[in-house]
């Protein structure tokens, strides 16, 4: 059976989601080594702010993914095809995409509008 719209953008923010970890850990690999990132942690190693920013938002990908997918799953089998489930998947997708980008460069009201409109 393929994906619906809004299911195959539900995969998309899922993946996306999924890869963001992997900016700050490059950069904490760059700041502190590899066993900085294998290791415990115990010890912080500082990370440039663009970092400490990825790791953020890539924490509250994670977060509202928790929220939407089910909501968005529920929506696409109860009213499949639905316009409206279809808009608000694709919606959800791009501002998740934005309010990551926005965030990580540090442009603080358009991560809020996006962060909003997801």
């Amino acid at each position: 059976m393929p994906l619906s719209i809004e299911q195959r953008d539900l995969v998309y923010v899922a993946v996306a989601t999924a890869l963001m970890w992997i900016p700050y850990t490059l950069a904490l690999i760059a700041r502190g080594g590899l066993m900085a990132a294998m290791g415990n942690r115990d010890t912080a190693t500082t990370l440039p702010a663009w970092a400490e920013r990825a790791r953020r938002a890539h924490a509250n990908a994670a977060e509202n993914l928790v929220l939407f997918a089910p909501l968005l799953l529920l929506a696409s089998v109860v009213i499949p095809g639905d316009a409206a489930v279809v808009v608000a998947a694709r919606v959800y997708l791009v501002a998740r995409l934005v309010h990551y980008g926005v965030y990580v460069a540090g442009v603080p009201v358009i991560r809020t509008l996006a962060f909003f409109a997801g």
